[in-house]
């Protein structure tokens, strides 16, 4: 069952179209519109008809009918129509397309099926033709037309080539002769825009009117009428040149000879002659030669010059086509001797060898009406050539230049140039000095790729010519010998150059004035043609770097990779975060200082070269600025070398205490706690001890120092002597030796005690002694002073006037000091320096005395 149920609406629907089919072609379904073909745009309208009666299996039910236009449904009106038809009507307001098929469906229980079809098509009518010409080719006198076809019409056009012959002459009446027979002559095939009318259809020497038709289905369109005679428009056969001879006696005519092509032998032609020397770029063309002829004379060609020769005729009613040129025939002219002067440039100077001149000669190439054949060489003398004489010839070449040395004081040379004719009049060369007055001024533009404008001031004295010279600026310099040309109008205040002129590179222009005298000093102006961007950019170095800023420097750009003159250099730098920073560098500076730059960034620089033609850039250069100036990184340095020393000496310090203590703070012995300080009288042993606390110790108080000199060799007095007598006579200019020490206080039988102590060096009570003398240290023989100090409240003390301090010395050890025989035995207190006695306070109780009186 399921099986049957499946099958079931596949069969309905085979039925069906069966059925439509069938009933189709017994006229079911039929559809119509306005026009199969309509104008592109334009509306269309179809319409589609079901008959049910002739479609078996629509009698009973309902109709539907829809519409699509190739695969794009489109909706109808339907409606009922007569005798149980069912029609739907289609309007398309505008139909853009140029082909398209029109469907028309029914639909029956859900199924469609297409009933009906029509295909439309759209265009427009045929384009006019232009342009129509025809051409009679003598070797078949066929006659080919051409034409241009115009726009597409997009639809099936047919073309044709429409003739019309009038009827013969003698077999017409007036009635007939007067309307021409009108036949195709010819149809293109393959869509091409050409055809070939055949003989049979041509009336030759008679006018015929020719057009060209295009029809398709929206209408015709024709071209122009052609009325033309198929002989006025046949195309010829080239002719043939035979030959090509020089006339000696008119030197610069040639004569030729040629012979037509027997498909012209009896036409009247009109001939013309062309020719032209290989470095010519356009013909010379010789017009009026009657073809029947066969041989023509010609004139003003140049004498030793090659040339190439061509030919060709047409119809003499001109109306005709030219034939093609006859092949090339080469003829060189007869030579003669060079005419005329040649322009000399030249430069001297001093030979080295002594009374000689070396010259450097330069000159141009005659022009070609002037060399009057192949020049073989250029001849330089030191004279004029003389019936009977020949000048001494210094050079004889095929090159424009000449180098050689001639007698001192030579003024002129004469230069001629030769062929195998013969030799030129020679050109007379002063050699002038160049010391004449500049151009005022001078400047050069360009006219081209390959040529310059050069103007000038001229200088305020009448100049007779003037010479130009340019140099391709090099890195090597070279020389060129053609970089010059003379201008012998002294009036000119301009010149065109050329010659060896390229684009992108440099020239250096040099204009000299000539006076009839002298030559000017030159002027120089730099030019190019034509520039562009530089072929390379500088590289970027690094001279000098700091925290905020960093100094950049270049090589200039090569002159043969410049391209044209450097306007500015354009510097570029940037950080990773900051934008791109730029400055504007002048072409004469090679260097550049890049400031306001942050401390320990990197920076990526680079360089544009710039002309008027472009830019280019150069590479990148990395660089990190310093996080410290070069005065801060010395500071810390010298700061961290500082410390370092400080730390070396303090740890030697603390290494060599005891020798450091010694040197900066020496240990003086404390007098008190000598031997001398401890020693006492007999007497004073037997006074009782006072209390330490009833005075206050402190320093002695010295009232006056004297020093006592001794003469030399003399001997102390004797102990006991009277020293004042003996003073006296050894030392007759010394003060007084004695100074009375008053001692404050009352003595022990309570008087007052003054003058003179008791002794050797007082009246009753034994004191201390300073003594200054003139002893030395050990090994001298001379010594310094010594002074003793006699004193109430402290032991003798001696002390040492040297002449600079010493360590302190105890002269007992050393033997220096005498023995002091007084009450209290001898000294043994250690030496003081004498500059210690500045700080000293001496009272008047104690009192100062010299050795002898000790």
């Amino acid at each position: 069952m399921a099986r049957c149920g499946a099958g079931t609406p596949l069969l309905l629907r085979l039925s069906l179209l069966l059925l439509l089919h069938l009933g189709g072609t017994l006229g079911c379904a039929s559809v119509d519109v306005g026009s199969p073909v309509v104008l592109l745009g334009s509306a269309v309208t179809a319409s589609c008809t079901i008959r049910s009666k002739l479609c078996r299996g629509l009698e009973d039910g309902q109709v539907r009918i829809s519409w699509m236009l190739d695969n794009e449904t489109v909706a109808g009106s339907q409606c009922c129509g007569a005798g149980d038809t069912e029609v739907s009507n289609l309007t398309v307001a505008q139909f853009n397309r140029t082909q398209a098929k029109l469907w028309c469906w029914v639909e029956w229980n859900g199924t469609k099926q297409r009933v009906g079809l029509a295909e439309i098509r759209a265009g427009y009518p045929p384009a006019k033709p232009s342009n129509l010409s025809c051409l009679l080719n003598l070797s078949d006198y066929g006659l080919t037309c051409r034409w241009e076809p115009g726009a597409d019409s997009h639809l099936p056009t047919s073309v044709a080539l429409k003739c019309a012959v009038p009827p013969p002459r003698a077999h017409s009446s007036p009635r007939r002769r007067s309307r021409a027979q009108v036949v195709t002559g010819c149809t293109p095939q393959g869509g091409r825009s050409h055809c070939t009318v055949p003989r049979r259809l041509l009336q030759l020497y008679r006018q015929m009117e020719i057009w060209v038709s295009a029809s398709n289905a929206l209408g015709t369109a024709e071209s122009e009428h052609l009325r033309i005679d198929p002989m006025d428009v046949a195309k010829l056969d080239p002719p043939a040149l035979r030959s090509i001879q020089s006339v000696p006696y008119q030197t610069d005519c040639v004569t030729l000879s040629w012979a037509v092509a027997p498909s012209n032998a009896h036409m009247e032609l009109q001939c013309e002659l062309r020719y032209r020397a290989p470095e010519d770029p356009a013909w010379a063309l010789v017009t009026g030669i009657i073809g029947q002829a066969g041989t023509a004379q010609c004139c003003g060609f140049l004498f030793g010059m090659r040339y190439l020769f061509q030919m060709r005729c047409r119809r003499d009613s001109a109306r005709g086509y030219w034939s093609e040129w006859s092949p090339g025939r080469n003829h060189t002219t007869h030579e003669k001797a060079p005419s005329g002067k040649l322009d000399a440039w030249w430069s001297t100077r001093p030979a080295p060898a002594g009374r000689r001149l070396e010259v450097q000669l330069r000159w141009k190439a005659p022009r070609r009406q002037e060399a009057n054949g192949r020049l073989l060489g250029y001849r330089v003398a030191l004279g004029p050539r003389r019936r009977g004489r020949e000048p001494p010839t210094v050079c004889n070449t095929t090159d424009t230049r000449c180098n050689f040395t001639a007698p001192a004081g030579t003024r002129r040379v004469y230069l001629s140039a030769y062929n195998a004719a013969g030799e030129s009049a020679a050109t007379e060369v002063v050699l002038l000095e160049r010391k004449g007055q500049p151009l005022a001024g001078l400047q050069a533009v360009s006219r081209g790729e390959r040529s310059l404008w050069v103007r000038w001031e001229a200088p305020l004295a009448p100049a007779a010519a003037y010479v130009l010279e340019w140099q391709r600026v090099s890195s090597e310099p070279g020389h060129c010998s053609a970089c010059w040309q003379m201008e012998r109008d002294g009036t000119a205040t301009a010149a065109f150059i050329q010659d060896s002129i390229e684009p992108f590179q440099q020239y250096n222009i040099s204009v000299y004035p000539l006076y009839k005298d002298a030559i000017g000093m030159p002027i120089h102006v730099a030019a190019y043609s034509k520039q562009k961007a530089p072929s390379y950019a500088p590289k970027l170095h690094l001279k000098s770097i700091s925290k905020s800023h960093a100094e950049l420097c270049w090589d200039s750009v090569a002159v043969e990779l410049q391209n044209g003159f450097i306007t500015n250099y354009t510097i570029f730098w940037a950080n990773s975060t900051a934008d791109v920073s730029s400055a504007v560098v002048n072409s004469s500076f090679n260097s550049f200082v890049i400031r306001d730059l942050k401390p320990s960034t990197l920076y990526k620089v680079h360089i544009m070269a710039s002309t008027v033609g472009g830019s280019t850039n150069g590479t990148s250069l990395t660089l990190v600025t310093m996080v410290l100036d070069d005065i801060e990184i010395q500071f810390l340095f010298l700061a961290l070398g500082l410390v370092f020393v400080l730390l070396i000496l303090l740890l030697i310090c603390f290494q060599k205490n005891g020798r450091v203590k010694q040197q900066f703070w020496p240990s003086v012995p404390d007098p008190a706690n000598s031997s001398l300080g401890k020693w006492v009288p007999a007497e004073l042993q037997q006074e009782p001890p006072q209390v330490p606390g009833v005075r206050e110790p402190g320093l002695a108080t010295i009232s006056t120092v004297t020093v006592l000199e001794r003469a030399a060799g003399k001997q102390a007095p004797a102990w006991g002597k009277d020293p004042t007598a003996e003073t006296s006579s050894t030392f007759p200019g010394l003060p007084q030796p004695y100074v009375q020490q008053d001692r404050p206080g009352t003595p022990r039988d309570g008087r007052a005690t003054t003058g003179m102590s008791a002794g050797p060096c007082g009246n009753g009570e034994p004191v201390q002694y300073a003594q200054v003398a003139g002893d030395g240290y050990k090994g001298q023989q001379h010594f310094p002073p010594r002074l003793y100090l006699r004193s109430s409240s402290t032991q003798p003390l001696l002390f040492d006037r040297s002449p600079s301090p010493k360590p302190y010395e105890n002269l007992w050890f050393h033997g220096a000091a005498p023995s002091c025989q007084g009450p209290g035995g001898f000294l043994e207190e250690p030496l003081i320096d004498f500059p210690l006695l500045q700080g000293l306070q001496i009272s008047g109780a104690d009192e100062l005395c010299d050795f002898q009186r000790c």
